[in-house]
């Protein structure tokens, strides 16, 4: 993927942490572009999930073959590298774009990314890697008291309490998912290549998801321009573009930062949901989105100037 010469400079001088907030902004069209492409091409949401990642580990694969940049690994560590990021890809648009049919665009990206910090610190904490200061407390007592409020927000989908509750809870899937994505991007494997490794596993994942979808849903679809360019966007923007950029932010950020900074989706998804799709948060909600996005901006002052937090 090319990014311009002066904002690439931006994004180093930043230690990391611009490579992270363009790649929670990036995720957070993956909801909107993917109910468009349903509505456009009448796929059921898991169909769309699969297109999302096999397309995107495509486009990644041909960039990497027009730049001969491909670098398989040669280990069996690199390998498994590779097949744990593709279940745990495959296991997130599983869950997230399955809660999205229960609660909406807005809220399952809200509860799948605001509960990932939780879920990395956790693990982070209980391992030695990650010493609990009082920023890094206050920083998940205001995601934490943000998360409380949008879940107790009203599905737009009018699922009721039971469908409400089963779209958080397959969002939470998708965020126990993407907590594994960032712990394993915040620990470098040497067989292991960002961009190739990234490609192989969407694939891998992509393909495993389609392959589930054909068997129950179907993955058929009248190739109109709008359905084609659509299904281009979601493996461009949220896909390829969006993960290189989180994997190359972790090269100098923890993973403890990547999912704080990775708050920017659901604020991004927030704002194109109520904006595109006509979706309507609650002031509660908003208020929640606002302490959100005060857990971003806690963490990027805290990583100013660059380096791996401790």
């Amino acid at each position: 993927m090319v990014v311009p010469i002066a904002t690439e400079r931006g994004l180093r001088r930043g230690g990391g942490i611009g490579w992270l907030a363009l790649a929670g902004v990036t995720w957070g069209t993956s909801g909107t572009i993917g109910t468009l492409l349903r509505a456009a091409s009448g796929l059921p949401f898991l169909a769309v999930a699969g297109y999302r990642v096999f397309v995107g580990g495509l486009l990644i694969a041909a960039f990497l073959l027009v730049t001969r940049g491909v670098r398989l690994p040669r280990t069996r560590a690199g390998w498994g590298r590779i097949a744990a990021i593709a279940a745990a890809s495959a296991a997130y648009q599983f869950g997230f774009f399955s809660a999205i049919g229960y609660v909406g665009v807005a809220v399952a990206t809200l509860v799948a990314i605001g509960a990932t910090p939780l879920m990395v610190i956790a693990v982070e904490a209980l391992t030695g890697r990650q010493r609990v200061t009082g920023r890094l407390a206050l920083t998940l007592a205001v995601a934490g008291a943000g998360l409380i409020l949008l879940v107790g927000t009203p599905a737009p989908t009018g699922a009721g309490l039971a469908g409400t509750l089963t779209g958080v809870g397959l969002a939470l899937v998708a965020s126990a998912s993407f907590a594994t994505i960032s712990l394993f991007g915040a620990r470098p494997e040497p067989d292991y290549h960002d961009a190739t490794g990234t490609a192989a596993a969407f694939l891998l994942g992509g393909a495993v998801v389609l392959a589930v979808a054909g068997l129950t849903g179907g993955l058929a679809f009248t190739p109109t321009p709008p359905a084609v360019g659509l299904v281009l966007a979601l493996g461009l923007v949220p896909s390829a573009v969006a993960y290189l950029s989180y994997f190359r932010g972790l090269r100098t950020q923890s993973s403890t930062t990547g999912s704080l900074v990775s708050l920017l989706e659901p604020l991004t998804a927030t704002t194109l949901a109520t904006v595109v799709l006509g979706e309507r948060l609650t002031p509660s909600a908003a208020v929640g989105a606002g302490l959100l996005l005060s857990a971003v901006a806690l963490t990027a002052t805290a990583s100013r100037g660059g380096g791996r937090p401790a």
